[in-house]
């Protein structure tokens, strides 16, 4: 029996991170951590104003998450963070070296039209433009998989699924898509 992972599933806002990462999360029988609940109050409040995060402001926010990965290894998890740039991953690997990478990918159109229907959330859609600019897709020698989020949440998460099942057998990023029609 394979140790659990603990899984980061990342990417620009309104790619379904926080609902796609609880559905991985149970399928995979392990807990769920909303990256968001991790942000100091000031963070949000930037956000909420359409200001976008620099890099000062995501370093603890980054710091707590792999904090609760390193306390999941070898026992399985799941967490919500956009980890949009290499250097965001490399700081999350340097707490749990062992994470793996769900990289929730898609067109642009689709995610701006799921965020613009949301309700309830603090990210604004103004901010799209600049979580694009700031995103370093998965390079090779990083542990993840990329994951189209076309379709329900139950198909993202069974593709998911299999990408992770996929890649213990090999070392580079893997990019799933929805099956044609």
């Amino acid at each position: 029996m394979r140790t659990p992972h603990v899984v980061v599933v990342m990417g620009v806002a309104g790619t379904g991170k926080t609902t796609i990462g609880p559905l991985l999360a149970a399928r995979l029988g392990v807990p769920y951590a909303e990256g968001d609940d991790f942000h100091p109050e000031a963070n949000i409040a930037k956000m909420t104003a359409g200001i976008p995060l620099d890099d000062d402001d995501r370093w603890p926010w980054l710091d707590a998450i792999g904090a609760w990965a390193h306390e999941r290894a070898g026992l399985g998890g799941v967490v919500s963070s956009s980890a949009l740039k290499r250097s965001y991953r490399d700081r999350l690997r340097a707490a749990a070296p062992g994470i793996v990478f769900v990289h929730l990918t898609g067109d642009r159109e689709l995610i701006e039209d799921r965020m613009a229907n949301r309700r309830g959330h603090f990210m604004p859609t103004a901010l799209l433009d600049s979580q694009f600019a700031a995103l370093q897709p998965l390079q090779p020698d990083e542990r993840g998989v990329a994951v189209d989020v076309s379709g329900t949440p139950e198909e993202i998460t069974a593709r998911a699924l299999a990408a992770l099942d996929d890649l213990d057998s090999s070392t580079q990023p893997t990019e799933t898509r929805p099956p044609r029609r």
